[in-house]
């Protein structure tokens, strides 16, 4: 008996507050909008028609409805159980920085496979390497390739990874055609220790025109 009683008191605690967010400017629904009751953790957002559904404790007073890019509300509770909101735009948003080196301008994502186009004529002199594996180590995130010390051979040819996988994983075509491996295999503690892979500083950057890099396994 007290155990329903303790359900029944928190269940009638609360109050639901259902509506919908949208733009003063054109109407439209404003998806992901924030919906928080103020003083407290308890939160909501709205759907792709713009509507929400919120539990309010009991002793709560005040909801707030925020959108990126528009002006904040806060509207009195009282009685009422839905509550529409209009937001009107006014907050100014500063610069877009994009830190990020991956990004749509340069890659080909209506393709079957996304492949990420590297113009090396436009990059070359603003990465401040020479040899193609140190670009490609700096500019493509998926592409890796460390210079390596007192290790025989490696100290001449740098094995080269993509997305973790293997140097001998790694397929390189010049012009549609299999560029060969070279015959070093990689010991004494290396990258890729064990591994023969192909050897791209072998080929001059200044020669390249663009760099196509496939950015999902394939078979060939």
């Amino acid at each position: 008996m007290l155990l329903r009683i303790l359900i029944s008191f928190s269940v009638f605690s609360q109050k639901t507050i259902t509506g919908k967010i949208s733009s003063a400017s054109d109407g439209s629904a404003l998806e992901t909008a924030a919906v928080s009751v103020k003083g407290t953790s308890v939160g909501s957002i709205t759907d792709a028609n713009g509507t929400y559904s919120i539990q309010v404790p009991a002793g709560s007073t005040v909801l707030e409805f925020s959108y990126t890019g528009f002006i904040s509300q806060e509207i009195t509770i009282g009685d009422k159980s839905v509550i529409d909101v209009v937001l009107e735009e006014g907050v100014q948003l500063s610069d877009i920085v994009v830190i990020g080196s991956r990004s749509q301008t340069r890659t080909k994502i209506e393709s079957a496979v996304p492949v990420d186009i590297i113009p090396m004529k436009l990059i070359i002199n603003d990465v401040g390497q020479v040899d193609l594996n140190q670009i490609l180590t700096f500019i493509a995130p998926s592409f890796q390739s460390a210079r390596q010390t007192i290790s025989d051979g490696t100290d001449h040819i740098d094995p080269a990874q993509l997305r973790g996988l293997g140097s001998d994983q790694v397929l390189v075509l010049i012009n549609g055609k299999r560029r060969h491996q070279s015959a070093l295999v990689n010991v004494n503690g290396t990258v890729n220790r064990g591994q023969v892979g192909t050897e791209l500083n072998a080929i001059p950057a200044n020669s390249i025109e663009r760099v196509e890099i496939l950015r999902d396994g394939a078979a060939a």
